[in-house]
């Protein structure tokens, strides 16, 4: 039995680990071979650590564990040029590359530096100018092949509900990352109208809390520790999870990858545990 994605090539922005690696993996193990580009670095901006060379080498190995073959790079989504070149060498070792993950994103907004302009700036060029990037890159040889594709962008739950409920719970980050997460919703939609007359579908997807290292962390953790109990209900999950894994993530990209969801586009898909009831 082929696999869900057999003979297809993922384009994956932050695949260092966290939600990218699950991608890699879960594409990889119905069949995709994968590219895929990490910053591998530190912004002054975000207290917590980031993704390192070696995450990005264990990406690799693991998506080489399923049978399927990665090319990594690293490299910058707010830098065109840096997306071009690893774009660029995907085709050079695959040939083709038919489904994209703008996953890539950063969450600046609690602890030292959050509340600064540094902090919007970044959450507007790495999750919005990123995505924007990623998908220029991508959209035109989808059009030269002529053979349709996929476009899976990572928002969040921050998108479509308020993760403030006070002054104190307010930080610049905060409010950069959740108009950048609420403005792909609306970028995600006009892709998918301009694109879907090329049987190229564009989707959105809005999780909750995921367990990744962007989560998972001090910064976080002293954030609920000390958090004023209005702001603690935010983003409160329906069923009795703090977090959802990144697996469960994957496998909704999954679904949008491939032929199953053929005739979605322009959809944004909540997995949030029903935090939306909440």
């Amino acid at each position: 039995m082929t696999g869900r994605v057999e003979g297809k090539v993922a384009f994956i922005t932050g695949a260092a680990r966290g939600q990218g690696r699950a991608h890699a993996i879960r594409l990889a193990s119905e069949g995709a071979d994968i590219v895929g580009l990490d910053i591998c670095a530190q912004i002054d901006s975000v207290d917590y650590a980031m993704s390192t060379p070696d995450d990005l080498k264990k990406t690799v190995e693991l998506v080489e564990k399923t049978g399927r073959r990665m090319v990594a790079k690293v490299g910058d989504v707010r830098n065109a040029e840096s997306l071009k070149s690893a774009y660029q060498e995907g085709l050079d070792s695959f040939g083709h590359i038919d489904l994209v993950v703008a996953n890539a994103g950063i969450m600046p907004v609690w602890g030292n530096g959050s509340d600064t302009m540094q902090a919007w700036q970044d959450c507007l060029d790495v999750l919005l100018t990123g995505v924007l990037n990623t998908v220029e890159v991508a959209y035109p040889r989808l059009l030269q092949q002529g053979t349709g594709g996929s476009i899976v962008i990572t928002s969040s739950m921050a998108a479509t509900q308020p993760m403030m409920r006070t002054l104190g719970g307010r930080t610049l980050g905060l409010l950069g990352y959740s108009a950048a997460k609420a403005a792909l919703v609306n970028l995600a939609q006009n892709y998918a109208s301009i694109l879907a007359y090329h049987n190229i579908r564009v989707n959105a997807v809005h999780p909750t809390g995921v367990n990744t290292p962007m989560v998972d962390n001090d910064m976080v953790r002293d954030r609920f520790a000390n958090v004023d109990p209005e702001d603690g209900l935010t983003l409160v999950n329906a069923i009795p999870v703090d977090t959802v894994e990144a697996e469960d993530i994957a496998n909704t990209v999954l679904f949008l990858c491939s032929d199953e969801s053929r005739y979605l586009t322009g959809s944004a898909l909540r997995v949030d545990a029903g935090s939306s009831l909440r």
